[in-house]
């Protein structure tokens, strides 16, 4: 990673893991902490919108058997799709991406000189290849124990869990590109401890 020089104004920390690692969770406790977030998902979820030109593009290719009853996304009738066949995965990829770095960049240059520190939760951060960063944190979790929790609490089907793990980066290798773990593989509280050693890392940027 080409790091920026530490005296720049504004601190910004990059933030992923693979699927059902807490990603959120961690970001949340850091901007409590004082951070602000920019969380690619949401991002993704708004441009997903009916009427917004991702929607219209993901129909256009295939076509009403993504969306709901409502005329709404169905996000599970995409996956179905997409993390099965590598080529609509990359499809998707190529319909979303450009717009969602686009945001991305607007928000940073909002939250840019606002003091805070900016935390950059993005899933797909690795393989995105931001390198203008001061740093990256990895929230870790053996895939394992990801596909139990993303069955026991997120419903989905071990399947579904395992079809998109293997979709992502190998976990070694986004290890390897983190300025700072975060381990994810015990109970709440550990975790708790574990955000309060990141964000003690955060701050130690400006000291």
């Amino acid at each position: 990673m080409v790091a920026k020089e530490l005296f720049q104004e504004t601190l910004e920390i990059g933030l992923t893991g693979g699927i059902g690692s807490g990603k959120s969770t961690v970001s949340t406790g850091l901007v409590d902490r004082g951070a602000v977030l920019i969380d690619a998902d949401a991002i993704v979820r708004e441009l997903q919108q009916p009427g917004k030109p991702v929607f219209e593009k993901m129909v256009e290719r295939w076509g009403e058997k993504i969306l709901s009853d409502e005329g709404e996304l169905n996000r599970q009738a995409v996956a179905d799709i997409v993390f099965k066949d590598s080529e609509e995965l990359l499809a998707l990829n190529e319909i979303v991406h450009p717009l969602v770095r686009k945001e991305i960049a607007r928000l940073r240059d909002t939250y840019a000189g606002g003091g805070a520190p900016i935390i950059l939760d993005i899933p797909l951060l690795i393989e995105s290849g931001y390198e203008d960063l001061n740093g990256i944190i990895v929230v870790d979790l053996f895939p394992e124990e990801a596909i139990r929790r993303l069955v026991a609490y997120r419903g989905f089907s071990e399947e579904d869990a395992k079809n998109r793990i293997s979709n992502q980066v190998k976990r070694e290798d986004r290890i390897k590109k983190a300025d700072f773990v975060v381990d994810n593989n015990g109970d709440l509280n550990s975790l708790n401890e574990e955000i309060d050693r990141a964000w003690n890392w955060i701050e130690s940027f400006s000291a």
